[in-house]
């Protein structure tokens, strides 16, 4: 127990200015970003061929999100640089295709 109490307040002890806690979110955003796009590739493996397609564009989408949030710990925000800015845009655009595509697939059901 005492282990776990030092482990925690050594992370604690780090996250004492608003940069790290910044960059300790943006990893913990990433690592959520990655499990969501290897839950889809899973899916998509044991799914029929046109949703498998469809799937596999989505955890793409979410795989290089999650990378994208990697990139933005390290540069301070999500529209600097630039190529930053629509590196996350195309990955947002990618996943609002993916939603509605489902959504109008669900309809026709």
């Amino acid at each position: 127990m005492s282990q776990t109490f030092i482990i925690f307040g050594t992370l604690c002890n780090d996250m004492n200015t608003p940069d790290q806690l910044f960059r300790t979110a943006n990893h913990v955003e990433a690592c959520l970003w990655v499990v969501i796009g290897l839950a889809i590739l899973i899916h998509a493996a044991r799914t029929s061929r046109p949703r498998r397609t469809r799937a596999f564009f989505a955890a793409i989408c979410f795989l290089l999100f999650g990378a994208s949030d990697i990139v933005e710990a390290e540069t301070g925000a999500w529209w600097r640089p630039w190529w930053l800015l629509l590196w996350k845009g195309a990955c947002l655009i990618g996943i609002l295709w993916w939603v509605r595509s489902y959504l109008r697939e669900r309809r026709k059901r």
